[in-house]
């Protein structure tokens, strides 16, 4: 062999590849949100309220980390009525802003039909994953059942599940939920090879995520929002690490991972972070809630329908009684009319009107009296009658008690007496400051004097 062969396979070889380069070790922050519960803001009905999409942003943006992985595990979605299906595409342009990866179905969002699922999944600027929520024909994934992320060289999977447990009745039109060890069983054999790092993104309770850790081997972390609290501490099983989060929208999960090869990473720190009231809102987020109050101000939506509504109940529970509004009862009880007055009760439509949120469902059954109910307020009505926490929205519908007292001898009714549950159905939770009965009860208690029945 000459000296040009020579030189020719010193300089180019002999037609052999050469070996991979192994990317260097990789920071990789991730943050994962679950039960955001359609918080795009928080509620606002006090000052002092944690969470809402609007500080998310304005944590994240903060961290300005483009090689972080952010992923949400299930429940964004507040409900399956019109409106929430509304609210929702404004989330998904929140979550787009944001920069997540990967959005997982939970239970909420597997209350939609196929066919929704399928249209919000089209237009969603982050994808959607499921690997076990099928179309009930075809049997497939009626979302992407994972997706493959690349950060510094390596590959990561993130894959979506979520538990059959509760969705029993509440499962959407044309779905089915094959179990999470199924479609994984199959999955994982095929995703393996092909990534470095498998994120599993599990809507499901803490037994749940310890069960798919035993089975799984693959499986390298897995994040939890099918809890009733977030998680005290990461935990380890098997080969995996699982952490979890909840609390619509207050709670921020970290985990900060350094990935060095193959299934081959460490845990850097782990934090569950509150999204305080301290924290400011993002413009960009309340724009969108604003924007999403304006389109629902003008839609035609099931509940403005009270033929619909009435063709909803259940029979045979109908009530007899219909709303008169609070003005029908002042005049009889004058002690009654001046508490209500000088409460914050008298002014709650008022609270929702400065923040353009008097057309928001989501708002008006606590804000207006009956809403959703067939002779209750309705949005048509604006701020005309059966608005603000009036008689009726704790005593119930007042017809028969002002026909009786009228004098109508054919009526025997009387007004039921209100205890802690009565106050609870509004106050709770982010709707109300902490709510102590004995506290509360004082300032808007008043008496049982009655005014004699008119005589016939």
């Amino acid at each position: 062999m000459g000296w040009g062969w020579v030189l020719l396979i010193l300089l180019f070889g002999v037609g052999c590849d050469a070996p991979p380069k192994t990317p260097a070790a990789l920071d990789l922050p991730v943050y994962f949100t679950a039960d955001i519960n359609g918080r795009l803001v928080p509620c606002g009905c006090f000052s002092g309220q944690h969470g809402g999409m609007t500080r998310l942003r304005t944590v994240l943006e903060a961290e300005a980390n483009a090689a972080g992985l952010r992923v949400d595990v299930g429940d964004a979605l507040s409900g399956t009525a019109d409106f929430e299906v509304i609210q929702y595409r404004y989330q998904l342009q929140a979550f787009g802003d944001l920069h997540y990866d990967a959005l997982n179905l939970g239970h909420r969002e597997a209350g939609l039909s196929a066919a929704q699922l399928r249209e919000l999944a089209g237009k969603s600027p982050v994808p959607l994953v499921s690997a076990n929520l099928l179309d009930a024909a075809t049997r497939q994934p009626v979302v992407a059942p994972y997706r493959i992320v690349e950060r510094g060289g390596f590959k990561i999977a993130v894959i979506g599940v979520l538990d059959a447990v509760g969705l029993e009745d509440r499962l959407g039109s044309g779905l089915v939920v094959e179990p999470m060890e199924s479609a994984l069983g199959v999955l994982l054999p095929k995703v393996r090879p092909q990534v470095d790092l498998i994120v599993l993104l599990a809507f499901t309770d803490e037994p749940g995520m310890a069960r798919l850790a035993q089975q799984f081997y693959e499986l390298n972390v897995i994040l939890g929002g099918r809890v009733r609290q977030p998680a005290q501490e990461l935990k380890r099983e098997n080969r995996s690490v699982i952490y979890f989060t909840t609390n619509e929208s207050r709670a921020l999960g970290f985990l900060g991972l350094l990935l060095k090869g193959p299934s081959d990473f460490s845990v850097q720190g782990n934090e569950i972070r509150l999204l305080h009231d301290r924290i400011p809102e993002a413009a960009a987020v309340v724009a969108l809630a604003k924007a999403y109050r304006a389109e629902v101000r003008t839609a035609r939506l099931a509940l403005d329908d009270p033929e619909r509504l009435q063709a909803d109940q259940v029979p045979g529970v109908r009530t007899a009684a219909s709303y008169v509004g609070s003005e029908s009862c002042l005049t009889c009880h004058p002690e009654a009319a001046a508490k209500w007055k000088d409460s914050g009760h008298a002014h709650a439509f008022e609270t929702l009107a400065r923040v353009d949120a008097d057309a928001d469902p989501r708002c008006l059954s606590c804000h207006t009296v009956g809403f959703g109910t067939p002779s209750g307020y309705r949005r048509e009505l604006g701020a005309a009658r059966l608005t603000q926490v009036g008689c009726e929205s704790c005593h119930g519908p007042g017809s028969l008690h002002v026909r009786q007292y009228q004098g109508d001898t054919s009526v025997s009714f009387k007004v039921r007496p209100l205890g802690e549950g009565d106050c609870r159905k509004c106050h709770y939770g982010e709707f109300s400051r902490p709510f102590d009965w004995a506290t509360f009860w004082p300032k808007v208690a008043h008496g049982t004097k009655a005014v004699p029945p008119a005589q016939p």
